[in-house]
């Protein structure tokens, strides 16, 4: 197992990335673009099955990579060894790299000297580096006891049903400089909990992520996936065809995460695979998505505060009131179509396109007159959708999306299964656990105008199974939704 990383690195990345720069000038010349990321990444994991912890692992690596752009050519490369020796390997396979390269006529150039974009949990200058956007020092210090007493709480509030999951925490500082001068840096922190509980071979999920690991309860959680295992006994068998449905926060996720990756691409925009178009209502009235790399006023910043280019980042509507207003865009897909980098530049972008990490669907608050179901007749949902369920006649319940997959890019339809949980609602009311279905849906078309029939009043913070991207999602409810098979096919 590998110590927890070191916390304590102000300004230890933005002297390797300026020493770096200063070997790439030496070796290279002054006509040399050079830009550098150092990356510091801890994570810390608390996994339990069969209802007690079975592994305590953690690991923090840093690493340096480098892009060069000498002669009309670029090329990049990467290290973990942070040594003198190590520096200047990647400095001198770099420039071997460069030499052998094709000629590069789209190279977007360098980000100028640039401040960042203060957050809501900053309280700096704004003009240098972005060390306090929000930052929770007691989540990145966070001890595996610390970790175990949130699995504890969800085991023992699961009232003895199997429960298997885990809780993470992670803590990342980093640093950009480029040989124009543009030198920033920034550190972030973050908690999850996913867990199910299980009875009898039905599921139940409840996860939950945060700026703060304080903030995450597992009793609270625990109590929710075992309720929702607890009411999946026994399931019925519906029909294929299209179902009114609320989706809870677990599944608008994975909605979120098919829209980022392929909808508001912008590397797909630019190559016109992306259904998005811009100022074009594309989406129901309600519906608004922001991307919040920088948090909000009531939670620390998600993400580091620039991107692997060194672009600053900030909050960027995607969406507004149904209209796409914005995509993703790293410096080269931005130079394509002509428009801006949105900060939005990483490892990954230069081979699947920039997208959007940290997005929330915003929520919206229940009209006054919605009915609302009895705590005890509610079923396994969610407490903000519960107004959503009592209003809908006759439909489905959904928990959870998964093995998702496009069909068509262009249109998003994606298929998938259901699972830890789908119900049927009749009158309000649920009445049935329903076995897992399989789906067939374009997600644009799910949420576009005049299907969406109404938001739940919280946008839930999700992990992802990835660490440094999260969702923020309400429940949703639906006017319809393609199911296309059942448990017997």
């Amino acid at each position: 197992m590998t110590q927890r990383g070191d916390i304590n690195r102000t300004g230890a990345e933005l002297e390797l990335a300026v020493r770096v720069v200063e070997l790439v000038r030496a070796a290279a010349g002054p006509a040399a673009q050079a830009e550098v990321m150092v990356q510091h990444d801890a994570e810390a994991l608390t996994r339990f099955a069969n209802s007690m912890i079975h592994q305590n692992v953690a690991d923090a690596t840093t690493t340096v990579r480098l892009r060069l752009h000498l002669d009309g050519r670029t090329a990049a490369g990467s290290t973990t060894i942070t040594g003198a020796d190590g520096l200047r390997g990647l400095v001198d396979r770099t420039i071997a790299a460069v030499r052998l390269s094709p000629a590069d006529p789209t190279w977007p150039g360098l980000v100028p000297p640039t401040p960042l974009r203060p957050s809501a949990g900053y309280h700096g200058s704004g003009e240098r580096s972005g060390l306090d956007f929000g930052f929770d020092e007691a989540t990145a210090r966070a001890t595996p006891a610390e970790r175990a007493e949130r699995v504890r709480d969800f085991v023992r509030a699961a009232g003895g049903l199997e429960t298997a999951g885990f809780c993470r925490t992670t803590y990342n500082s980093a640093a950009f400089a480029n040989s124009l001068g543009h030198a920033v840096e920034g550190r972030a922190a973050e908690a999850a909990i996913d867990g199910i509980a299980r009875l009898n071979g039905s599921d139940g999920v409840a996860r939950q992520a945060g700026g703060r690991l304080a903030d995450l309860d597992g009793a609270v959680l625990g109590a929710r996936a075992a309720a929702k295992a607890r009411a999946a006994e026994r399931p019925v068998e519906l029909p294929p065809g299209r179902y009114e449905v609320v989706l809870e926060p677990d599944a608008v996720a994975d909605v979120l995460n098919n829209l980022a990756m392929f909808g508001f691409n912008g590397k797909g925009f630019a190559q016109q695979e992306s259904f998005a178009e811009l100022e074009t209502d594309q989406f129901d009235p309600s519906v608004t998505i922001v991307d919040e790399p920088l948090g909000s006023r009531d939670e620390p910043a998600p993400g580091l505060p620039f991107d692997i280019e060194g672009t600053p980042r900030e909050s960027l509507v995607l969406v507004r009131d149904g209209t796409t207003k914005a995509v993703a865009h790293d410096r080269r897909s931005a130079a394509e179509v002509g428009a801006e980098s949105t900060g939005h530049g990483s490892e990954m972008s230069r081979t699947w396109g920039p997208m959007p990490t940290h997005m929330r669907l915003e929520a919206s608050p229940a009209p006054s007159e919605a009915p609302t179901a009895p705590a005890d007749r509610a079923g396994p949902t969610v407490e903000s959708a519960r107004p959503l369920v009592a209003r809908m006649e006759r439909g489905l319940l959904i928990s959870d999306l998964w093995y998702t997959r496009v069909l068509d890019q262009k249109t998003l339809v994606v298929t998938g299964l259901t699972r830890n949980g789908v119900w049927l609602v009749e009158n309000g009311e649920v009445t049935a656990a329903v076995s897992n279905m399989r789906f067939t849906q374009s997600y644009p078309q799910a949420l576009g105008t005049g299907m969406v029939l109404g938001m739940g009043t919280e946008s839930v913070l999700l992990p992802d199974r990835w660490s440094g991207v999260r969702y923020a999602a309400p429940a949703v409810h639906l006017a319809s939704w393609n199911i296309t098979g059942n448990a017997s096919g």
